[in-house]
């Protein structure tokens, strides 16, 4: 049964058993959508909620079928943290299942969006057997497990968050690709690899322009960088190239922009924009 299939046939329990204990304008206020993450659930909920908090991630847990059920709340952080709100149980790491790759991580510290599941499935796809790949904002291998496990690339692995980072070393044992993708935990700044990668990942938002100068010193002749950024979308389409080309200009490369993507909202009037840039030296 589909994901979807299956949210449709919940609702209606979740409704009938909550609108016993609920005033009747409330019942209409409970979510529709959730966010679930092996057996964890995300539930955005509404001020008006927030007595019956507990009472709501209950049901939702028992029907769902979830161990866990968080409030959504807001990330932010060097590390991309979130600070969700335990609303009902206790054990918030799971192992989350997608595309063939196994994901252990804790949702209540560490960010996963399911929304980036194509960008996911894409890099599965682009990566060619033995070619190196450098992930310089690898997070628990998001972008950089599905290269090493479905494209047979050898990866290079880089996350600076302790706590993160010991979930990147389950992964990558979990997903037994030990022979072929190695995880550092030290700022991508601080590693000494220079000219030796066909491909470079930028799986971050915000300042990823800041670590251009970097992923350029890391990458080989005509290597590929896949460029995450938030741009707002007043400054698209010439963002985020633009500013990836000037910088690339500066340190004695020119570019060539190969594939632009949005991978979805990231807040109102701004898009998480992916593009695909091989670089030249001169």
């Amino acid at each position: 049964m589909s994901r979807r299939s299956k949210t449709q046939l919940i609702k209606p329990r979740i409704r009938e058993i909550l609108s016993r204990e609920l005033p009747p304008e409330l019942v209409d206020m409970l979510p529709k959508h959730w966010v679930q993450i092996g057996d964890v659930l995300i539930l955005p909920l509404r001020p008006e909620l927030e007595p019956y908090k507990n009472r709501i991630a209950e049901v939702y847990a028992r029907v769902i079928g979830a161990k866990t059920v968080l409030k959504k709340g807001r990330i932010g952080g060097e590390f991309r943290e979130t600070n969700y709100e335990v609303l009902y149980g206790s054990d918030t790491v799971t192992v989350h299942v997608e595309n063939g790759i196994k994901y252990k991580l804790d949702v209540a510290k560490v960010m996963f969006s399911p929304a980036n599941v194509k960008e996911r499935v894409r890099m599965a796809k682009v990566a060619k057997p033995g070619e190196l790949v450098v992930d310089m904002f690898a997070g628990i291998g998001h972008l950089s497990l599905p290269m090493a496990v479905h494209g047979k690339a050898r990866v290079i692995a880089i996350e600076k968050s302790p706590y993160t980072f010991q979930f990147l070393v389950e992964n990558i044992e979990l997903n037994k690709v030990q022979d072929r993708m190695t995880a550092y935990n030290i700022d991508n700044r601080d590693f000494p690899g220079e000219n030796i990668a066909d491909r470079v990942l930028m799986g971050y938002v915000v300042t990823t322009h800041e670590f251009i100068p970097k992923a350029l010193s890391i990458a080989k002749d005509e290597a590929i960088i896949h460029y995450h950024n938030t741009i707002p979308e007043k400054l698209m389409p010439e963002e985020p190239f633009a500013t990836f080309k000037r910088i690339a200009r500066e340190h004695g490369y020119e570019t060539e922009k190969l594939n632009e993507l949005i991978i979805k909202r990231y807040a109102p009037g701004v898009w998480h924009v992916v593009i695909d840039v091989r670089v030249f030296k001169k």
